[in-house]
């Protein structure tokens, strides 16, 4: 695969994310499994990688993913693919949107923007709690009940969404506590 190559996969996914980094997960996912970048195990340790990491996810991925691939240019060159349509269409909005965001059939577009993008974080979240917490394709592969559903992995994630519920802390304390929590008891 050229640069070239890996610019223009980064910069379509980059194009169709609207609504943030978790948005870009099922393009990213869609991309690794087709060109078998990754097994679903690894992209998801990606995942839980990027997203303790400071920085936008979908940016994170883009460099983990590039540097994988080539190093350091790699990793350039992904972030600068995902990166190119958002900047684009920064661009464009600052300079055309202001005339246009009162008019009805962009306010339009724009409801209808909101349940896609729900429904598209909703489905990376379902993918990585099918691999991290319940890990169904290990359960189909052995029929193993007792690896469906690990008592230590479900009590730490039970106990990290009723913290953060509760008391809506940093998201980088729960990730810190979940470490730690891994170290010991995982």
């Amino acid at each position: 695969m050229s640069f070239l190559t890996l610019y223009l996969i980064f910069f379509k996914i980059g194009l169709f994310t609207i609504g943030g980094g978790l948005a870009a997960l099922p393009l990213l996912q869609n991309e690794a499994m087709k060109r078998q970048w990754f097994s679903q195990a690894e992209f998801f340790h990606m995942v839980a990688v990027s997203e303790s990491t400071p920085g936008p996810i979908g940016v994170n991925m883009a460099t983990y993913i590039g540097w994988d691939y080539a190093g350091i240019a790699g990793s350039l060159v992904a972030t600068f693919g995902l990166v190119s349509p958002s900047l684009i269409i920064i661009i464009l909005i600052a300079r055309y949107f202001f005339h246009f965001n009162e008019k009805p059939l962009v306010q339009s577009a724009l409801s209808g923007l909101r349940p896609a993008v729900t429904g598209l974080i909703a489905t990376a979240a379902f993918n990585v709690l099918t691999v991290a917490v319940f890990p169904i394709q290990t359960f189909r592969e052995n029929g193993l009940w007792g690896e469906l559903f690990d008592p230590a992995t479900l009590i730490l994630f039970v106990l990290i969404v009723a913290a953060y519920v509760k008391w809506k802390a940093h998201p980088v304390f729960y990730v810190a506590a979940a470490a730690a929590a891994g170290m010991i008891f995982l």
